[in-house]
């Protein structure tokens, strides 16, 4: 059951972000006008601007500006007759979308408002500082959402599907271990894992689904339920062997996340809300606000993170391929020792 923007014009702002990218793809995969917003380029950006042209070479349409310039994004919004909009800005840009909620309301072609959330309910999760500061931002884009009675849709997709480290830069850029497991607290916590395909596929169904119109749409896929144990136990089936674990206190995650390092810290917070604190599962899905993903598309299935796995193993072993063929290609070039006299004199020289 949908409403009337089924063939909406979608535009993305963060699309060349790691889940903007999804979204963006997801978009392009399900046949919608897909527009982007992308920042003039600084010339620093050379990751981005490749993914924007990858994007555009896919059918993408292209559009120059910044989210928090209200009076270039209503032109735009009314120029296009944008329908939906996406944001999947984070970090330093979460509080742009308050000029970009403002344009949205002031152009009028908005159906519907998809804020950059693609994680917990920020409502409900209260982690330590760092995180607790970023929810607070995203907060205040929902309440302005609802005070200018913008339709909206949270997505609440949870944990990234990938192994969850609270001291890299970003999870999805870490194989699991091969030396150690770190696990949090004694390890039973739950957590949902979802692919960042899957939050791109189904993030679009939801933009024009009747059921999720100014609503929480939470992630729950039954497959993808794991505690740290139960990670650790899946990676080691992969790699045939067992790791041993070491144990990551409760003490340890918030003196990590009190040093006020970004990102770690803000990772380290959220790792606690997680894992000792339970902050993805202590609420049930009962409001008359909110809905979950399995309960609306039950025909469609998740990628399990049993699968995700198996990816993460042949990375390793491409790497691992790649380093040795690297340490060929070395060897290879290195020269012929020198004949010890010829090397004597060449000391002596120098010396």
């Amino acid at each position: 059951m949908t409403v009337s923007v089924a063939n909406g014009r979608v535009l993305i702002v963060g699309a060349t972000g790691f889940i903007g990218r999804f979204v963006a793809d997801a978009s392009l995969d399900a046949g919608r006008p897909t527009y982007v917003l992308v920042r003039p380029s600084s010339g620093n950006q050379y990751s981005k601007d490749k993914v924007a042209k990858a994007l555009r070479d896919r059918g993408a349409i292209l559009l120059n500006g910044l989210a928090n310039d209200k009076e270039l994004m209503v032109k735009l919004l009314k120029e296009h007759q944008i329908e939906i909009v996406i944001s999947a800005l984070g970090g330093a840009t979460i509080l742009d979308q308050l000029s970009l909620v403002e344009a949205i309301h002031s152009a009028g072609t908005v159906k519907r408002f998809l804020p950059s959330e693609f994680g917990h309910d920020v409502d409900r999760a209260d982690p330590v500082e760092p995180g607790l500061t970023m929810y607070k931002e995203k907060r205040q884009v929902r309440r302005l959402i609802e005070k200018l009675e913008i339709p909206y849709t949270y997505i609440c997709c949870n944990s990234i599907a990938s192994w969850p480290y609270h001291n890299n830069r970003h999870p999805s850029e870490v194989i699991p271990p091969l030396d150690h497991f770190e696990i949090y607290g004694d390890g039973s916590v739950k957590a949902y894992f979802v692919a960042g395909t899957d939050i791109g596929k189904f993030t679009m169904k939801t933009v024009d689904d009747i059921r999720t119109l100014n609503k929480s749409v939470h992630f729950r896929p039954a497959c993808n339920f794991y505690n740290m144990n139960e990670l650790a136990a899946l990676w080691e089936r992969k790699i045939r062997r067992t790791l041993p674990r070491v144990t990551i206190t409760e003490e340890d995650l918030l003196s990590a996340a009190a040093e006020n390092i970004i990102p770690q810290s803000i990772v380290a917070s959220f790792t606690h809300d997680i894992f000792i604190k339970g902050c993805q599962i202590n609420f049930p899905i009962e409001g008359p606000n909110e809905t979950e993903a399995c309960s609306l598309y039950p025909n469609e299935p998740f990628r399990t993170l049993d699968d995700c796995f198996n990816d993460f193993l042949a990375k390793m072993k491409d790497e691992n391929m790649k380093q040795s063929d690297e340490n060929t290609k070395q060897s290879n070039e290195i020269p012929p020792p020198k004949p010890v006299v010829e090397a004597f004199a060449i000391t002596a020289t120098c010396a």
